[in-house]
């Protein structure tokens, strides 16, 4: 196959973790003989040092002409006085608009070996392995009418959703659910919000297609205290943006860093693959950030950005691979190993996969 994959290393680590994932992907195209092609691109703070908007005219169009982006990280704390437009943060939500992506994926699992990483108990933890499926252009964070009023003393935002909204997302989850354990659990309010009733009552018409999967709902606060307190029972969750947000960090804490999610952002053209972490600016520079993150985000990009399921079994399993050796970076270290850098994790990786 020939593929082009646009590549915004962006701000902090995110440029370290990027080199990371490209690395791994050099492996996987001298083994397989696909063309795939790379392209760089600026966004978020390095678009703003180079004297540019958050997300380039240039940066758009290379990622509307691309098969897949991967995403480094944005964020940096030296335009924080920037009005929220003008940000580097503001770049991801202009791009996930401007190309529809409307399925954010955050797949979150404890890996083999890491299952006193996390906070809960290692028996509560095992088998830990969720998938959360969030909308992402819907919801208060893009709403109207929204705004602080001008004597400051009230603000507004709106939570708006339309059928066709939830309807194609909840046909996502449910699609990406048979190739899990087949079983979809939507997240609302809906004893509270009049959005959440419409939302309940679209994915329940939704699941008369999926007759081989079971659809349970939960509202949000009863979720958050199942994933809490019984993880391992939870598959697939869909849900809106705010509670989606909410839930997936929540996820992610469970596993024991940010530094091992990724995440896919999809909608009907090319996605966006990044990991979860952010560009943790305290971190960048000293080649000691955790690149499973960006590497699992590589895995996902194989597999729903260029359709090579294969390819991204095996980089996972190379990952699994190095854990299971022993190899940690500080933030999974466990005190009886000495951490390794991110480099030599990731060096580890692709010597896993050529070995695989």
């Amino acid at each position: 196959m020939t593929a082009r994959i646009l590549v915004l290393p962006g701000d902090g680590i995110g440029p370290e973790v990027t080199r990371a994932a490209l690395a791994v992907l050099e492996c996987v195209i001298s083994s397989s003989g696909h063309a795939i092609t790379v392209v760089d691109g600026l966004i978020g703070g390095a678009a703003l040092r180079a004297g540019a908007s958050p997300l380039p005219r240039e940066t758009l169009a290379l990622a509307r002409n691309a098969d897949a982006i991967f995403l480094g990280a944005v964020g940096d704390p030296a335009y924080d006085h920037l009005p929220p437009g003008r940000r580097p943060e503001s770049a991801l939500l202009q791009l996930r608009q401007a190309l529809g992506l409307y399925a954010n994926l955050r797949p979150a699992r404890v890996w083999p070996g890491l299952e006193e990483s996390g906070p809960l108990k290692p028996q509560v933890l095992a088998d830990t392995d969720i998938l959360v499926v969030r909308e992402l252009t819907g919801g208060l964070y893009y709403g109207e009418p929204r705004g602080l009023a001008s004597d400051g003393r009230s603000a507004v935002n709106t939570l708006r959703y339309t059928t066709d909204e939830i309807a194609r997302v909840a046909h996502r989850a449910f699609t990406l659910s048979r190739s899990r354990r087949r079983h979809v659990t939507s997240v609302d309010k809906a004893n509270v919000l009049e959005v959440s009733r419409l939302w309940r009552d679209t994915v329940t018409a939704v699941a008369a297609d999926y007759q081989d999967v079971t659809l349970t709902h939960e509202y949000v606060d009863a979720a958050a205290m199942k994933l809490a307190l019984s993880p391992s029972a939870c598959d697939v969750l869909v849900t809106e943006n705010l509670f989606g947000d909410i839930l997936s960090d929540e996820v992610g804490a469970l596993c024991g860093s940010l530094g091992l999610l990724p995440s896919a952002s999809l909608g009907d053209g090319p996605g966006l693959f990044e990991p979860v972490h952010g560009s943790a600016p305290s971190l960048a520079g000293r080649n000691c950030a955790n690149p499973i993150g960006a590497i699992g985000s590589l895995a996902m990009l194989l597999e729903h950005g260029l359709g090579l399921p294969g390819e991204a079994r095996r980089v996972v399993s190379a990952v699994e691979a190095v854990l299971a050796s022993g190899l940690r970076t500080a933030d999974i270290a466990d005190g009886r190993t000495e951490a390794v850098s991110t480099t030599t994790f990731t060096d580890a990786v692709t010597a896993a996969y050529r070995r695989s």
